[in-house]
């Protein structure tokens, strides 16, 4: 049977780069999730030691520098991915909040799972 749910009102947890996070569903391969950035917030760096993740950006600007080198300017319709090991942190550009979904794989497996890295801009977000 299919597993239904709306996205919360209320983020669950804070993620330790920073952003707001609202938990969805999850499956033996893999879980969702919703993540906001307010408007002109900078994320914490971080470095998952066991997951990737693929993003899809809903509304708002910004941008994502990620260890390999890359610079991606996130928008709307924008589909990425953060492999494994590679640190990465984004910011969110203009007078809106950023605001994606990610499916992270295998499952977020709970604290301890993303570690502080060295990153590209000077963090503001909690």
């Amino acid at each position: 049977m299919a597993t239904t749910m709306t996205l919360p009102v209320d983020f669950d947890v804070l993620a330790p780069d920073g952003s707001q996070v609202r938990v969805l569903l999850s499956l033996t391969g893999g879980s969702m999730a919703h993540f906001r950035l307010p408007a002109g917030q900078v994320s914490h760096a971080v470095r998952h030691r066991t997951v990737e993740e693929i993003w899809y950006i809903l509304s708002g600007e910004g941008e994502m520098w990620q260890s390999d080198g890359s610079l991606v300017r996130l928008e709307p319709g924008l589909c990425l991915t953060i492999p494994v090991g590679i640190a990465f942190q984004f910011r969110a550009l203009g007078n809106a909040a950023l605001n994606a979904v990610a499916v992270t794989m295998p499952c977020w497996p709970g604290d301890g799972e993303a570690e502080p890295a060295p990153g590209l801009w000077q963090p503001t977000a909690a």
